[in-house]
């Protein structure tokens, strides 16, 4: 099988588990059980993986969940997630197409978006995005949008949403990158954390809040800072995401 026919493949999986997720949180009339369906996708969305937070609070869960990933109550619409401890090396193209590493930023804790045109969570994360980008630079954060995509298609959309954040662009080698975060099918958007060391401190799926990004940023912070280690920074941003969760619900 061809990359391009690999790629285009990739790609409509990714569009079903999207609109499938999409479809589930909006149902306007769910049944009981599908509501409770929806619920359970929307808990794993809103998480950083189990299997990297809960790490000290129940040890033989995490042994299971290290062997087999976090395993999604609607499988078809919610990702598989196992996570690398340390961010993978990849190179993709920038917007200029010089084949670009991701070590180009080391030393700097990242943000790492993964995105495409068509994908409507995507866009609205834009603004949270160049936010993000402007407010956390000056402690060494870089915000990066990485573009599962064509590329003339990715830089027609960055230009129309005037996107000021470095891009790196690809299809069928940003699937390849995406997938070594520990995402399997990747429904997009998922955006993933690292810390100035390049340890993956929180990958999160589903659409990205304001309010998410600075708790999970700030426990980065104070790691980078070393007030908290790795796991205590994992703890902490799992605690803030379900207090996050349940004021929004109360």
């Amino acid at each position: 099988m061809s990359k391009t026919l690999r790629f285009a493949l990739a790609l409509l999986v990714a569009f079903v588990a999207a609109w499938a997720v999409e479809h589930a949180y909006r149902s306007s009339r769910p049944t009981s059980e599908t509501a409770a369906q929806a619920e359970a996708a929307r808990a794993v969305a809103a998480q950083v993986s189990a299997a990297q937070v809960a790490a000290e609070q129940s040890p033989a869960a995490t042994d299971a969940q290290a062997e087999g990933g976090l395993e999604s109550p609607l499988d078809a619409q919610v990702p598989t997630i196992k996570i690398p401890e340390q961010l993978p090396d990849f190179t993709l193209a920038n917007r200029d197409g010089k084949p670009t590493s991701i070590t180009a930023w080391r030393g700097k804790s990242l943000v790492l978006n993964f995105w495409a045109t068509w994908c409507a969570p995507c866009r609205r994360e834009i603004p949270v995005l160049q936010a993000l980008d402007a407010e956390w630079h000056l402690h060494d954060v870089a915000v990066i949008g990485i573009a599962v995509d064509r590329r003339d298609e990715a830089l027609a959309f960055a230009a129309q949403f005037h996107i000021t954040y470095s891009l790196l662009i690809g299809e069928q080698d940003a699937l390849d990158a995406a997938t070594a975060m520990g995402v399997a099918s990747p429904a997009l958007p998922f955006t993933v954390f690292t810390d100035r060391r390049g340890q993956i401190v929180a990958v999160f799926v589903g659409e990205l809040h304001k309010a998410q990004a600075d708790l999970i940023l700030g426990a980065v912070k104070n790691l980078n800072d070393d007030r908290i280690a790795l796991q205590a920074a994992r703890r902490a941003i799992a605690d803030g995401l379900d207090e996050l969760k349940a004021n929004k619900a109360g």
